[in-house]
């Protein structure tokens, strides 16, 4: 099925998810998540592990390169009807996220806002950004990132030794949580309506997933370091994204799909994610 006919025929899907979207969203504002205070001019407290301040450094960046997502998605999904407005909602949410953790990151003093403010310059001007093929591999990618984002915030929150900064990362989580049901059930919906093509699509995302900050300074350290103290790592990709996932779209009949199959999801050769994760500690087992 081509892009145009599965936006057509999913439109009333959208229309249904934002609806049940805009109804278990909650306001909220970053101002009152971060106390307003005299910012600290040295780095206050204990310093945080590498990895911890890893994770935050890359999570805001992350939220700070949302223009060049928006014309991704905004271009692929178009900007009329449901899919437009969710477009412009999802970018409004999610610009929030990156005002509130950079509150807290130049209040709590745990990161150099020079050197903030630097990767900030130069990830915005690389404009490093996914391009999935199609509808497809978009609705794919998107559920998987939303999932894996949420994952990142919540055990970034759990490493963080102050309750400022754990109710930051739960709130954006919690959002993120959202974005992934919406697209999870996007995802349900278009397999039912071409199990073959999302088929293809989902061997193809999940075999070369990234998270979104590849063009972050230093990501590939930054990913490392994340890693080393569990916040997301190889099982935590394994188990918390990927199990989950699978599990919560459920199963496809064999008999719906054609016999133009998709590799099975072990058989590619090395690519970017494979790559990734054997740069990885192994710490599926870790206590």
């Amino acid at each position: 099925m081509d892009d145009v006919g599965m936006l057509t025929e999913l439109l009333p899907t959208a229309e249904h998810l934002v609806d049940r979207h805009l109804g278990m969203s909650k306001e909220w504002f970053p101002h009152d998540l971060v106390e307003w205070r005299q910012p600290p001019k040295i780095q206050i407290g204990e310093p945080l592990p590498d990895g911890v301040a890893s994770a935050l450094f890359v999570n805001v960046l992350t939220e700070d390169n949302l223009p060049y997502y928006f014309s991704s998605i905004d271009g692929l999904f178009g900007r009329d009807g449901a899919w437009g407005f969710w477009t412009r909602r999802w970018t409004a949410e999610e610009g929030r996220h990156s005002i509130v953790l950079r509150d807290y990151l130049i209040m709590s003093g745990h990161i150099d806002p020079v050197t903030l403010e630097r990767a900030r310059m130069a990830q915005v001007t690389g404009g490093v950004s996914p391009e999935p093929l199609t509808i497809a591999d978009t609705f794919v990618y998107l559920a998987l990132q939303e999932l894996a984002t949420r994952i990142a915030h919540h055990n970034t929150g759990k490493a963080l030794p102050d309750a400022e900064g754990y109710g930051v990362m739960k709130r954006v989580a919690a959002d993120e949580n959202l974005h992934y049901l919406f697209y999870r059930d996007l995802v349900s919906a278009a397999l039912e309506i071409d199990p073959s093509g999302m088929m293809e699509a989902i061997t193809r995302q999940v075999l070369t997933f990234e998270m979104p900050g590849t063009g972050i300074p230093d990501f590939a350290q930054h990913a490392k370091a994340i890693a080393r103290v569990g916040i997301y790592d190889l099982g935590v990709h394994h188990d918390s994204i990927l199990r989950r996932w699978f599990s919560a779209i459920g199963t496809w009949r064999a008999d719906t799909v054609s016999t133009r199959r998709p590799r099975p999801l072990g058989s590619a050769s090395c690519n970017s994610s494979t790559d990734w994760a054997e740069q990885q500690p192994d710490s599926r087992h870790r206590g």
